[in-house]
Formats: C-alpha cells, sequence, structure tokens
C-alpha cells in the first residue's frame, strides 16, 4: 500500500453531490490516509461517519430546492459566487498543504485551490461529463442569454485574481486535469467523445452494505418488485405508490416492497402481497428484486444497471427525464410520466419487462460492464495512482 497521505475533499452542500463520493472517502480512510473534507456544517454529520474529518466552511448556497433559480445564468452565478467565498477559507484552513485535493464538480474553489498550491487534483463527478466540444457550446450558448456574457467576464476576472493556473473559463470548468466520473460510461451522452486520457467511468461507488442489509426475499415469493420513489423529495410519490397498490395487487407470484417516508402514503388498506418498509437506500432489497418502480435519479438509474434489475421509469423534472431515455435506449426500462400514471399504464409496463426476453439480455449484459468499472475500489486505487505519480514528478 502506498504510505499514508493528507487528502482534502472539497465538497458542494448539496446531498446529491455529497453521498455519491462518500464511500470514496470511507476507502481512503480505511487504508490509512488522513481525510479532511472541506464542506458546510449541515453536512457534517455524513463526512464524520466515513472516519474523515470534516471541515467546516460558510456557505452561500441555497439549502432548500425552491430557493434555486430556475433560470441558468443565475443558478451559475451561485456556483461562481459560492467559489469566491469559499477560497479564502480554504487557504487558511489549508496553510499547509494537502498532498492532493479531490474536488466536487460544483466545488471550483477545490480546483483553484490545488492549482495556485501547485497541488494534483482530482474532480469527483456524480453526473454527466462534458465531451469534446460541449463546454465551448455551452459557453457560446451562455453568451447569448441576458447575463451571459457579465457571468463569463466575472468568471474569468476571478480566475485571474485567485491564483488559479488555468485561467480560460471554459477549460477550467469543463476540462479537469483528473476526473474520476462515479457513473457508468453507459449513462454518459456521446461517450466516444469524453477524453479518456482524463476522465475514467468507475461506475457507483456503493460499500459493503448494499450486500442486503438484513432484508431477505420471502421464500414463497416467485417474483419481487421494488417500488421505491427517492423518499420524501419526491412530490408526485403518494398517488404513484396508490397506482402501484391498484396495479399490483394479488398479482399472483409476486411480492411488492414499497418503501415510503410516510406510512400513511397508502392510506388504510395495504394489499396482502405489499410489503411497507421505511424509505432508505434501496440497495438493501435491489439485488434481489426483479423490477424496480424509480424516479430515475442518476443515482437511482446507476444503481439500478449496477444490480442488473429492470426499470419502470417515473421521472420527475427534466433531468429525471433525460436518465429515463437512456435506460429505455438501452433497452432495460420502460417509461411512465408522472402525469400518465394509472394502474393499468403500470401494469402494462411491467408485463412488457418481464415479457421482453432481450431485456433480461439487456439487464444481465449491462450489470457486468458496470462491475467491471471497479467501483469504490477502483476510484481509491486510482487517487493512490495519482497520489505516486504527484510524489514522482516532484
Amino acid at each position: 500500500m502506498p504510505r499514508s497521505a493528507h487528502i482534502a475533499m472539497v465538497g458542494t452542500p448539496l446531498v446529491g453531490h455529497v453521498l455519491p463520493s462518500l464511500e470514496i472517502i470511507r476507502e481512503l480512510v480505511a487504508r490509512g490516509h488522513r481525510v479532511t473534507y472541506a464542506n458546510a456544517g449541515p453536512l457534517a454529520e455524513l463526512v464524520a461517519a466515513t472516519g474523515a474529518e470534516p471541515i467546516g466552511v460558510t456557505s452561500t448556497l441555497p439549502v432548500a430546492g425552491p430557493d434555486w433559480p430556475q433560470d441558468p445564468i443565475a443558478s451559475a452565478s451561485r456556483f461562481l459566487d459560492e467559489a469566491i467565498a469559499v477560497l479564502p477559507q480554504l487557504h487558511a484552513v489549508y496553510d499547509d498543504p494537502a498532498d492532493l485535493y479531490l474536488y466536487d464538480v460544483g466545488a471550483y474553489a477545490g480546483r483553484a485551490l490545488a492549482e495556485a498550491q501547485g497541488r494534483g487534483h482530482v474532480q469527483l463527478a456524480a453526473g454527466h461529463v462534458a465531451w469534446e466540444g460541449a463546454q465551448e457550446e455551452i459557453g457560446a450558448a451562455y453568451d447569448r442569454l441576458p447575463g451571459g456574457p457579465a457571468y463569463r467576464a466575472r468568471f474569468a476576472d476571478w480566475l485571474a485574481r485567485c491564483g488559479a493556473v488555468t485561467t480560460n473559463v471554459e477549460e477550467f470548468t469543463g476540462h479537469p486535469k483528473r476526473v474520476l466520473a462515479m457513473i457508468p460510461r453507459a449513462m454518459q451522452p456521446l461517450a466516444e467523445r469524453v477524453d479518456a486520457e482524463a476522465v475514467t467511468f468507475v461506475g457507483p461507488c456503493l460499500g459493503a452494505e448494499r450486500e442486503q442489509d438484513g432484508w431477505t426475499r420471502p421464500a414463497e415469493a416467485k417474483k419481487v418488485l421494488l417500488v421505491s420513489l427517492a423518499g420524501s423529495a419526491y412530490h408526485a410519490a403518494r398517488e404513484t405508490y396508490h397506482q402501484c397498490a391498484a396495479a399490483f395487487t394479488d398479482l399472483p407470484g409476486w411480492h411488492v416492497v414499497l418503501q415510503t417516508s410516510s406510512a400513511d402514503d397508502l392510506g388504510e388498506r395495504i394489499p396482502r402481497n405489499f410489503e411497507v418498509r421505511p424509505w432508505a437506500s434501496p440497495l438493501t432489497v435491489l439485488e434481489q428484486a426483479d423490477v424496480w418502480v424509480t424516479h430515475t435519479g442518476m443515482d437511482s438509474s446507476s444503481q439500478g444497471l449496477c444490480s442488473g434489475v429492470p426499470m419502470i421509469a417515473v421521472p420527475n423534472g427534466p433531468g429525471q427525464s433525460l436518465y429515463a431515455d437512456r435506460l429505455v435506449e438501452l433497452g432495460v426500462a420502460r417509461r411512465v410520466d408522472a402525469a400518465d400514471v394509472t394502474a393499468a399504464t403500470l401494469r402494462t409496463a411491467l408485463m412488457e419487462l418481464i415479457g421482453d426476453p432481450q431485456v433480461a439480455a439487456r439487464s444481465a449484459w449491462l450489470w457486468s460492464e458496470v462491475r467491471a468499472e471497479g467501483g469504490t475500489r477502483r476510484a481509491a486505487d486510482l487517487i493512490e495512482e495519482q497520489l505516486a505519480g504527484d510524489r514522482v514528478r516532484c
């Protein structure tokens, strides 16, 4: 094992940006490295559970989803404002530089700090990464929007003053030197145009707790259907749960596991073949399921592929719709829009999935492809390789 090092993670105080990489942090700590994790206070408990040392910073980002601006320039400006506010705090904390910096895709201050201190840096990306030409196209599109040129000028001015070596906005935001993409390559648009020298798809980075966590498939169940829709954040979940109850009640041979944040989501009558469990990571059931009704966030989509489970996609919003369409293209899902959710559409989707032998074949092939990407262990190996390479160059 390489000798221990101080590895610093610079995060973004949004749960969806923190959860995907936590197992990498835990693995690095288990390998004997000192890991510090700079992020806003409310997420310190999640970080501390990995064994890393939380480093509190004061964030400018909104905590609640409704507070997030819908305008793309205003949204992008929030991340720039965050970098401008956080970078001086990081300099104060890391006056003695870390050996290597990891940083979230939205944590521009992490890359700026590493470049200013002459240290290696690796981006941990929990979503799509840029392909050749993508960032330039985005930059051109932003310039056509109200406030776009001013945003770009402000970003360029910050880069010129903050000590970063990379001062071109598109290169800084869209062309990291090294990226570990924590999604399956199969979910990446135009994957053939992604720079393979810079980006490695390691797939979802899961922990040992995925191995069942105490849940056992009932012996009498011929098939298991998991219904899990992003917990309390998913506002349309209750109606979907009611339609699932109508669609799958007493379905011969099927045991339905419904995960919910509220025991009242099904009302007073729970079908005989339903098991209602508190909402938690679906991995506790997923690897023993045959089909999954899911909202198809990127994390959920990746977990479904990693478990080899066909999906009934019920997306909520444009991002989830994009992922749902990709799963349909891959041949492992049927999409039912939230507005079209009825007992009939859900049952039809289920019958189509289990009645198509190509779905099972595609699910099995993608399962093997995603597992081969390596997940948590490979990510940690590559981070240690980066450390070793940096030490040789020094």
